[in-house]
């Protein structure tokens, strides 16, 4: 199969120029102490770090607590943030770290990854057309069985390749963002996504043959 499309930025996480010029704003007045400006930036990048936080560690509470995590750590060094990069870069970057240091501590967590966020491309695999074409209890019995594997397999990758994985294939940012957000350069990020892309779908192809 070919590697995994970049069939996820309908999700993209970036923000538009009016979003940003907001953002900027309200920055300023949060590292000039004003709490309720960091809500308004914590009430707008809650949903986004939660999502990216769930995804690497499958675990719905551990995301809540790492995401407010993330988001008091930020409220903690604001005042260090100096603009380099844009707020959403480095909220990321440090919604990332919170979760690679969870990890650490917790290597049993199984991260979750849905179906739906991998281009398989299906119409080079005429068992697997057939699979999600026909409306029937083996159909729903096959993609479960699916689901369950492609969850064992995220777990067998590195961290460096789930968190790549991640965040382009999930929260559909793009490699450029990604380097940012990891300090890699972008070279290193489709590497690592390659990688990723070819491990992924070898353990699955070997199951579907």
């Amino acid at each position: 199969m070919d590697p995994i499309a970049d069939s996820m930025m309908s999700a993209r996480a970036t923000p538009n120029a009016e979003e940003a010029s907001e953002v900027v704003l309200r920055v300023r007045r949060a590292q000039a102490g004003d709490l309720a400006a960091y809500d308004q930036l914590v009430s707008q990048f809650q949903e986004r770090i939660y999502g990216l936080c769930y995804h690497m560690t499958s675990n719905h509470e551990d995301a809540h607590d790492l995401a407010q995590d993330a988001f008091v750590k930020a409220w903690q060094a604001l005042r260090n943030f100096k603009g380099d990069s844009s707020f959403y870069t480095w909220i990321y970057r440090i919604a990332v770290n919170t979760c690679l240091n969870h990890l650490k501590l917790r290597r049993n967590r199984t991260p979750h990854l849905s179906l739906n966020d991998l281009d398989v491309q299906p119409e080079n695999d005429p068992d697997l057309v057939a699979l999600v074409s026909e409306n029937t209890p083996r159909r729903d019995a096959s993609l479960a069985e699916l689901q369950r594997r492609l969850n064992e397999a995220i777990l067998k990758l590195s961290e460096d390749h789930r968190t790549v994985v991640t965040l382009h294939d999930i929260q559909g940012l793009p490699h450029e963002q990604i380097a940012k957000i990891l300090k890699v350069n972008p070279g290193t990020v489709r590497s690592r996504l390659f990688y990723a892309h070819q491990q992924l779908q070898g353990w699955l192809s070997d199951w579907m043959k």
